[in-house]
């Protein structure tokens, strides 16, 4: 049984740094499409008041989320 877990590879750290960037784009793309629907069907909002915001409250969460993955990496 030992030698089965002696074989296997080591963790590889740039795989899920691989990932990363496919997390931030939906991430983004989510809040976009939230901010739209904010604008057109819930408040009828005219000036996209509710894009900016929740887009940019989208990036500011995804950067997060980055933080967050290559601090537990470094650990």
């Amino acid at each position: 049984m030992k030698d089965q877990n002696s074989k296997k590879k080591p963790y590889n750290k740039w795989l899920s740094l691989i990932n990363i960037p496919f997390q931030m784009g939906v991430i983004i793309l989510l809040g976009v499409f939230l901010g739209r629907w904010l604008d057109k069907i819930v408040f009828d909002n005219e000036k996209q008041l509710f894009v900016i915001v929740v887009s940019l409250l989208s990036v500011f969460v995804a950067l997060y989320n980055v933080i967050r993955q290559v601090n537990s990496l470094n650990k």
